[in-house]
């Protein structure tokens, strides 16, 4: 099937991806009509051929039209030296929106990319990628994801960059996306919080979030910028290095920054693949597995540590019943996790239950793409989780936490409001 396999060993950013997708084929005037559909005016976009270390692509930017005071066209100034030199701006340089006379916040923008005339697939996974930015965002702020300001120029360009990656990948037909081992510098970053080390706080977050193992390298600055990370989170099934991809084309999305290690490019290499796996949209990702038999702790001490694993990230934590030696009844205990804290929650249960060993397994888990919908019932409005496989739903379910407020709010049981609910997911297009 259609591949697009991202070489990320120098990073990834909003632009440079759009860079790789045009020296790939995606036309420039192809990507302008779908980025006009949005309606958003004030800025230009600019491209052209640019080397990094004698490695020849594509240079993408985007330029906002400006007739303000000298102090905002220094803002502006300011904002593209960083958006060039890092590959762009991150949200939480500019939270705060008494800071900025001009900007969006994330309610808004997700209004602008709804309301415009892109196809349903692009705005949907525009606005998914949007929400991982605000999601990682707003919980280092501590603000709701809707809430997280963009300020003029960082808007424009995170909606520039976002968008017109959706629509590249559109343009080329939606292929399967795998990529290299995520790789970010050491160092640096210089917020409007002060500065903080790489990788940025949004960036991890991110990957964090969607469960991607990230490595540092010795290149001294940000090399995986927040929207290069929710990019990477949203599309990308696998990481790792090629398997039976057979090449076609191959492009090279250049940054802005000469590095000192490495040459500041993206390679994007778009062929078919021969595995048999990726016949599915599904997401893919590997995560461990790490069980231990138990027969001698008491309900008091395991639930105790089943609360504390699933407050520290567990993706789950479960019981099973066992028979064991002895004829002695027990339980099996299974922690699921990224595969990059494995050793955290091996060390976890050998501390915090009886455990004298623990057995780890890495599995590759097949997932549906998930979005999230707010469906009206007569309680009150209801956010559905959706799974959707190759296009189309398969499974709904409203979020337990919405309906539990809705029915203490209401006076009502809660079966009802789950009942509602399920009715109005009913409604959604397939």
């Amino acid at each position: 099937m259609n591949t697009l396999y991202l070489d990320i060993f120098s990073g990834i950013s909003g632009d440079m991806f759009i860079g790789g997708m045009l020296d790939l084929g995606v036309e420039f005037a192809a990507l302008e009509r779908e980025l006009a559909k949005l309606r958003l005016g004030g800025y230009h976009l600019h491209h052209g051929r640019a080397q990094r270390q004698q490695i020849e692509g594509v240079k993408f930017d985007v330029h906002l039209d400006h007739d303000h005071s000298h102090e905002h066209q220094h803002e502006h100034e300011h904002h593209h030296e960083h958006h060039h030199e890092q590959g762009h701006g991150h949200a939480h340089e500019h939270h705060q929106a008494h800071e900025h006379e001009h900007g969006r916040d994330f309610a808004q923008i997700k209004s602008l990319i709804s309301e415009s005339a892109l196809s349903a697939a692009v705005k949907n996974r525009a606005i998914a990628v949007f929400q991982r930015v605000a999601g990682a965002e707003g919980k280092i702020h501590g603000v709701a994801p809707e809430k997280v300001h963009f300020h003029e120029v960082g808007a424009v360009d995170s909606i520039i960059d976002i968008v017109g990656a959706c629509a590249a990948l559109e343009i080329l037909g939606w292929p399967r996306v795998l990529a290299s081992a995520a790789v970010d510098g050491t160092g640096w970053i210089d917020c409007a919080h002060g500065r903080f080390p790489i990788p940025a706080p949004a960036t991890l977050e991110i990957l964090a979030a969607r469960g991607i193992a990230v490595s540092q390298c010795e290149e001294p600055h940000e090399l995986i910028t927040p929207t290069g990370a929710a990019l990477l989170a949203e599309f990308v099934e696998r990481f790792g290095p090629m398997k039976a991809l057979k090449p076609a084309r191959i492009g090279i999305g250049v940054g802005g920054r000469n590095n000192k290690t490495r040459p500041n490019v993206l390679r994007a290499i778009l062929g078919t693949s021969e595995e048999t796996a990726g016949a599915h949209d599904w997401e893919m990702d590997t995560v461990a597995v790490l069980e231990t038999n138990l027969d001698d702790m008491t309900p008091e001490v395991v639930g105790a540590f089943v609360e504390k694993a699933m407050t520290a990230g567990a993706l789950d934590v479960f019981l099973t019943p066992a028979q064991m030696k002895k004829n002695r009844p027990g339980i099996l205990l299974t922690v699921l996790c990224g595969s990059a804290e494995a050793d955290v929650f091996s060390e976890m249960m050998l501390r915090e239950t009886s455990a004298f060993g623990v057995r780890r397994t890495m599995a590759e888990r097949r997932k549906l793409r998930r979005e999230f919908h707010t469906v009206a019932t007569p309680f009150g409005p209801v956010t559905i989780k959706v799974g959707r496989l190759d296009g189309k739903i398969v499974q709904s379910a409203p979020e337990h936490e919405t309906c539990k407020q809705l029915a203490q709010q209401k006076n009502v049981p809660l079966k009802d409001v789950f009942e509602a609910a399920r009715r109005a997911a009913a409604t959604l297009p397939p």
